[in-house]
């Protein structure tokens, strides 16, 4: 009889989930292309490559959406038990409002892995291609313009290879004071300086000028080569390694981000704002079993009415979860909170509210 139960509950909810999903999605696909429209006409941008921009858009709007359509599918599901008798009727036979909650909340957990891994494969992907398009087609009034000179420059490659630029010019793949070492195990092999540096494509190598080239010897100055004339050599880098430091977090996945922050800080540069986006991306994965857990009691609390005060109490529960991240986040960047506590605290205070509806609603 509870597995009837469970199935008759979980296909109610993943019915209006499917429903309020397919409808969130719709609203903001047709918001957006409202405020781009504009954008697009001005720029020219051919049909198709809008139609590709709001493709890769979706996975985006799904996972904004879900959090939302997790919350109201909770709200009808179990409000329609209760505005149906259906709910008493269970009580009387012994089924408790923890034993209603199970399939949903494990529910809430699945779907928040697949979240998870949908912002990281979907998601990351997505933005990245839209930023792409909107950077190359809406040259005018663009949204996600990559700065097109890049300052103070830290790279490492193959652990060995350590790079600094003091400027970097992303049009032109040209920049100004090179440092170029190569550490070897621990201990300094070779080093060189440029004051100038330019990608030449066609032979896939660096043109440096006013360069000195130094070699070490079980840490000890060798040789030392001087030289003003142009010279094209293989640095063991490309522009395109110099480019993902232009990419904004929204288009790096979870693991992406996570090189990311080692590479900075190997090289010395502060990783607050990178560390707050990345612990994001596993906390707002998580809201999705959350407002399970806080929608279940909304409905059970007024058994009259408590299909209309489950609705009302949703609206404010989304609407103050999304403040709590944005607080969190803000105060993350500023460094006034822990990065991993200021994308958690959302998550932290709803949990214990969720638990202390659900253990009261019990009674």
């Amino acid at each position: 009889m509870l597995y009837k139960l469970d199935r008759y509950l979980l296909h109610q909810f993943f019915t209006i989930l499917g429903l309020s999903l397919l409808g969130f999605v719709t609203v903001f696909l047709v918001v957006d292309l409202i405020e781009n429209l504009d954008r697009f006409i001005d720029n020219g941008v051919p049909s198709t490559i809008i139609i590709n921009y709001y493709i890769y858009t979706i996975p985006w709007f799904i996972s904004i959406a879900l959090p939302m359509s997790m919350l109201i599918s909770t709200v009808f599901g179990v409000g329609m038990l209760v505005k149906r008798n259906e709910w008493t009727a269970m009580k009387s036979s012994g089924i408790s409002l923890y034993r209603l909650s199970a399939p949903l909340l494990l529910t809430g957990i699945i779907i928040s892995m697949l979240s998870f891994v949908l912002d990281n494969q979907l998601v990351s992907w997505g933005n990245e291609k839209r930023y792409t398009i909107d950077r190359d087609y809406n040259k005018k009034r663009s949204r996600h313009k990559l700065k097109n000179t890049l300052k103070n420059i830290f790279l490492q490659k193959d652990i060995t290879i350590h790079i600094g630029i003091d400027k970097y010019n992303i049009s032109t793949m040209s920049g100004n004071i090179l440092t170029w070492v190569n550490l070897g195990t621990d201990i300094i092999k070779q080093r060189i300086d440029a004051k100038k540096i330019a990608y030449i494509s066609e032979s896939k190598s660096w043109k440096i000028s006013n360069y000195s080239i130094r070699n070490f010897e079980n840490g000890i100055e060798t040789s030392v080569y001087f030289s003003e004339k142009d010279t094209l050599i293989n640095l063991s880098f490309t522009p395109e390694d110099i480019n993902k430091q232009a990419r904004s977090p929204d288009e790096l996945d979870y693991y992406e981000l996570t090189s990311r922050i080692t590479d900075l800080k190997n090289n010395g540069v502060k990783t607050v704002r990178w560390e707050v986006t990345r612990y994001l991306k596993v906390s707002f994965a998580l809201t999705n079993f959350i407002v399970v857990l806080c929608g279940i009691p909304l409905v059970v609390f007024k058994e009259k009415n408590s299909l209309s005060f489950g609705i009302g109490m949703s609206v404010f529960v989304i609407f103050g979860y999304y403040a709590f991240i944005k607080f969190g986040q803000s105060m993350g960047f500023k460094g006034q909170l822990t990065p991993i506590f200021s994308a958690w605290i959302g998550n932290i205070v709803f949990f214990i509210g969720g638990v202390i509806l659900l253990v009261r609603a019990r009674k």
